[in-house]
């Protein structure tokens, strides 16, 4: 079976390339409290890959009387203050990132996040990680729609059946699977299930361009990969 690289690598951020889903969920428990409300860690897991507008509507049910832009916005800035005292990055993203871009293979963005979070952290990184970003003011369907990673792909001008995308999260592994690029789930907070829609690993920790493309063939010559989590032994752990 001949080996087929992907053309481009599509990304998550909030839980993929950065922990920051512990972030967001002080953040949301400061506001509902701040308004009498309670918000429990099972609250905070239900919004967990959603995009922010939904989750200003939850957060709202629960009392949180601002507009949805408000919460939004506040939440977003709580997150920053969070991210410049410390990045959290996850095991392995930063390394098959800088692979990638060592490699000249194409990488976009892809977060439901507001653009200045994502840029703050693509800043942080130290390197040009990134050939586009996609945020979520940009898209007017949030995940698990795929609009975001057709834009994604869109961006960087190559078919979306030709990338693979990277996610932490059921609804955002929704998006990209739907959007018709292979799909790797890498989940952190919140199980993903198993499919043989998607491939499921359990760390990017060690993992390398080759295995991307080892997904990547196994998917375009239907062939299942989603027991590849458990055979794989990562070479090395990230610092």
């Amino acid at each position: 079976m001949t080996s087929l690289q992907p053309a481009a690598v599509l990304w998550d951020m909030d839980g993929t390339i950065v922990d920051t889903e512990p972030y967001w969920m002080r953040a949301e428990t400061l506001l509902v409290e701040s308004f009498g409300g309670t918000w429990s860690h099972e609250d905070a897991l239900g919004l967990v890959g959603q995009g922010l507008w939904h989750s200003a509507r939850r957060l709202q049910a629960r009392g949180v009387t601002l507009t949805e832009d408000e919460i939004i916005q506040g939440l977003t800035r709580s997150v920053m203050e969070q991210i410049r005292i410390a990045v959290p990055w996850r095991p392995g993203a930063m390394e098959l990132l800088a692979a990638l871009r060592k490699a000249g293979i194409p990488t976009a963005l892809v977060t439901m996040s507001l653009r200045n979070l994502a840029e703050l952290v693509v800043e942080s990184m130290g390197f040009a990680a990134f050939d586009a970003i996609v945020s979520g003011d940009d898209v007017t369907h949030s995940k698990p729609h795929p609009e975001p990673y057709l834009r994604g792909a869109e961006l960087l001008g190559v078919p979306i059946a030709d990338c693979v995308a990277i996610e932490d999260s059921e609804p955002g592994l929704a998006s990209a699977v739907a959007s018709g690029a292979v799909s790797i789930g890498v989940p952190h907070v919140v199980p993903i299930p198993e499919s043989d829609g998607h491939t499921l690993w359990p760390t990017l920790a060690g993992r390398t361009i080759d295995d991307l493309t080892g997904v990547f063939t196994a998917a375009r010559n239907g062939t299942p990969t989603t027991g590849d989590a458990e055979s794989h032994t990562p070479t090395r752990n990230a610092p």
